[in-house]
């Protein structure tokens, strides 16, 4: 591209001293003419013809306009000179600085040559230790398949001995649950064995422990059968009690509550008939609140008191709760009965029933049968609310 430029600067040089020496011969040839001293002027004053003045006068201007355009182009040409040579100037300056580019180039050629030699070298002792890795790596994985090949075998061994093992416990387990099945059914005839003991006995809560100091458990037994059901005194005369005693049998002062006082009557009938006349009304004794159940085992109260809070939301929601021995509790629901023998059927019932789970949300506790395991999303709390005797 640059010498490009230079040619074309040559080439404008030539035309330019082209046109001025035609343009000095042009001129040259205009003067001879009309000059006395010319070749037309050394004609014979014959041969030359007559020139009006008016002519010679647009000669001479003629002329100094072609001296005036003379001097301009010179002008105009010496400009042109001098943008040519500064463009010159530059152009060599251009090849300096690329001569200093190429030289820099060359030099970085020769940089890359070296570190293409160097990395040449790296390279073939990388593949050298390449090489020996992957023979060591070779030794190694035979060595692990060996081992692999050991530990397959023992394996083997382990899972064969293991599945006897499997077998052991799937025979012992099936014992072990044959054992807890027996255990809870002899857990639940010992139930009904003491709860059977205990059905001539009824239970007295919340009557206060000052009266003992004053009178005998039995005349007060006997005082607050007159004061809330004095039929059953008239009907049967004297009530006959066989055993009476606080429970337990040693006062702690730091309880607030009294404890509890079971009786034991002679007569089951008159037992009925006072529990039942304590389910239709409160009993009270000289002013105080006092409670009459069924005294029942202390694993079969544990039970029902997992009953506590649904007894007391389904009574409020007019769904005729009651506690069916020896701790099942039962609902009168769209004119059906429905039974539950713990509180996780009660929550799986309410689950498939959306209003009424929402009338439910009740907090866990523990009783003896849900002590075990709540199922997951079970919400209950446990408490006593309801007294039944056993059958």
């Amino acid at each position: 591209m640059r010498g490009t430029r230079a040619q074309t600067n040559t080439g404008r040089k030539e035309g330019v001293n082209l046109n001025k020496q035609q343009k000095q011969k042009k001129e040259t040839t205009i003067d001879s003419y009309y000059s006395p001293n010319g070749t037309e002027g050394e004609r014979s004053a014959n041969d030359k013809p007559e020139i009006p003045a008016n002519w010679i006068q647009a000669v001479e201007e003629l002329k100094t306009q072609l001296r005036e355009a003379e001097d301009n182009w010179e002008k105009n040409l010496k400009i042109k000179i001098s943008h040519l040579e500064t463009e010159a100037l530059e152009l060599k300056q251009e090849n300096s600085v690329l001569k200093a580019k190429i030289i820099q180039l060359e030099n970085e050629a020769k940089e890359m040559k070296d570190e293409a030699k160097k990395m040449k070298d790296e390279i073939k002792r990388m593949k050298d230790n390449l090489q020996r890795n992957l023979d060591q790596k070779e030794k190694d994985d035979q060595k692990a398949k060996d081992e692999i090949q050991s530990l397959r075998t023992r394996v083997k061994q382990l899972e064969s001995s293991d599945l006897t093992r499997q077998q052991d416990t799937i025979r012992q387990n099936k014992k072990n649950e044959k054992i807890e099945e027996n255990v809870k059914h002899l857990i639940h005839k010992t139930d009904d064995l003491e709860n059977r003991s205990r059905r001539d006995n009824l239970r007295i809560i919340g009557l206060p422990e000052d009266h003992d100091k004053r009178k005998s458990l039995d005349i007060i037994l006997e005082e607050i059968i007159q004061e809330n059901c004095p039929e059953i005194l008239e009907q049967e005369g004297k009530v006959e009690i066989e055993r009476i005693h606080r429970s337990p049998p040693v006062f702690n002062p730091q309880l607030t509550t009294p404890r509890n006082v079971i009786a034991k009557f002679k007569n089951n009938q008159i037992k009925e008939q006072v529990l039942q006349a304590a389910k239709k009304k409160p009993f009270r004794y000289h002013g105080n609140m006092v409670r009459i159940t069924q005294d029942l085992s202390a694993s079969t109260l544990k039970d029902r008191k997992a009953w506590n809070m649904i007894f007391r939301k389904a009574r409020e929601l007019g769904l005729q709760p009651r506690i069916k021995y020896p701790s099942k509790l039962t609902i009168f629901l769209q004119g059906k009965v429905w039974s539950f023998n713990t509180t996780e059927e009660f929550q799986a019932f309410i689950n498939k029933r959306p209003d009424l789970n929402r009338k439910f949300e009740v907090q866990p506790q523990n009783s003896r049968e849900s002590s075990k395991g709540i199922a997951p999303g079970t919400s209950l709390h446990i408490g006593v609310t309801q007294r039944l005797s056993p059958p």
